[in-house]
C-alpha cells in the first residue's frame, strides 16, 4: 500500500528552529507519519533526531537526498565519494531509496553532456543496487526541454536504467505534459511521486495598474507570477485521477510539496492538503 507524506524540503526553517523531532511531532498530529528528507545538513545530531522520530513517532523515512559529485560529508549526500555514509545512514533511518532533487544546471547545455551525467549516475546507481539501495531522479520542467529530438527525462531514463523515477505532478504541468500520461508513461520505474498542486492566482493590482498605465515590463511580470504552486486541491490538477494513478504506476510514497505558501504557515499548508486528500477519499493512505 502506497503512503502519503510529505517532502521536508517545506519544513527546512522548522526544522532550524525547532529540531527535526519536534518538526516531525508537529506533522505527525496533523496526520502524516512519512517524510522524504531534503535540505536538512545530515550531520550526526540531525540523524539522531530523525532516528528518534522514526522511532517514537513512527515516521517512516520515505526516502534520503543524493547528488552525483560534491564533498565528502556534504549534504545532501555526494554519491561519487561518500557511498559509504549514505548506506549508513540509509540504514540506520529505515529506508532503501535515495533521490536525486535535480542535475547541476551546467549539465543542461547540451544533449552529450546530459548523457554524460546519466552515464555517471547509473555508475552511483548500480554502487548503490549492490547495498539494497535504490536511486530515483525528481523532475522539475526544465527535464521537458527536447534534445536530439528527445526529452531530457528520456535521455536520463535511458541512460541510467538502473536509476527509477520520482515525477512532481506540478512540474510535469508547468512542463507542457499531462501529468497523469506521464505517470502512465513512466509505470514501473516511478516509486515516488510529488503531490504538488498547479494554481493560477488572480492578476495583482500592482500588474493591472502598470497594465492600465502602459508599464508593460511591470504588467508582463505580474502576468506570468500568475502561475503558483498551491495546497493539494486548492488548484488546478486532478487529484482525484493522480493519486490512483500514482499507486498504478507503482508509486510507494505520495509526498505532499508546496515550494511557496504565499502567506501561509508551513502547517497551515500542510493541514490544508492533508484535509483535502482525505476529502477526496484517501484517507487510508495516511
Amino acid at each position: 500500500m502506497a503512503r502519503i507524506g510529505v517532502q521536508a524540503m517545506m519544513l527546512r526553517d522548522s526544522f532550524a528552529e525547532i529540531g527535526p523531532f519536534e518538526t516531525l511531532r508537529k506533522i505527525a498530529d496533523i496526520g502524516y507519519h512519512a517524510a522524504e528528507i531534503s535540505q536538512i545538513p545530515m550531520n550526526d545530531a540531525n540523524v539522531g533526531e530523525l532516528e528518534r522520530a522514526r522511532g517514537e513517532l513512527g515516521i517512516e523515512m520515505a526516502a534520503l537526498s543524493a547528488q552525483i559529485e560534491g564533498d565528502k560529508g556534504a549534504t545532501p549526500y555526494p554519491l561519487a565519494v561518500d557511498i559509504e555514509r549514505v548506506v549508513a545512514d540509509c540504514r540506520r533511518l529505515g529506508t532503501s531509496m535515495l533521490r536525486i532533487g535535480m542535475l547541476p544546471m551546467g549539465e543542461l547545455r547540451s544533449e552529450a553532456s546530459v548523457v554524460d551525467y546519466a552515464r555517471r549516475a547509473e555508475k552511483a546507481a548500480q554502487a548503490l543496487e549492490s547495498e539494497g539501495i535504490s536511486l530515483y531522479y525528481h523532475n522539475h520542467h526544465v527535464e521537458f526541454a527536447k534534445m536530439g529530438r528527445r526529452h531530457v527525462l528520456d535521455i536520463l531514463a535511458n541512460e541510467a536504467p538502473t536509476m527509477g523515477l520520482e515525477i512532481d505532478v506540478h512540474w510535469v504541468q508547468r512542463g507542457g505534459l499531462d501529468p497523469v500520461r506521464t505517470l502512465q508513461k513512466y509505470a514501473g520505474r516511478t516509486a515516488m511521486v510529488h503531490l504538488k498542486d498547479y494554481r493560477i492566482g488572480a492578476l495583482s493590482e500592482e500588474g493591472i495598474a502598470a497594465h492600465q498605465s502602459g508599464d508593460h515590463a511591470v504588467f508582463q511580470r505580474h502576468f506570468w507570477d500568475t502561475v503558483q504552486f498551491a495546497e493539494v486541491g486548492e488548484g488546478n490538477l486532478d487529484f482525484a485521477a493522480i493519486v490512483p494513478a500514482s499507486i498504478d504506476a507503482g508509486a510507494k510514497y505520495l509526498l505532499v510539496e508546496q515550494d511557496i505558501l504565499y502567506g501561509r504557515t508551513v502547517f497551515e499548508a500542510l493541514q490544508i492538503s492533508y484535509d483535502n486528500l482525505v476529502a477526496l477519499g484517501f484517507g487510508n493512505l495516511f
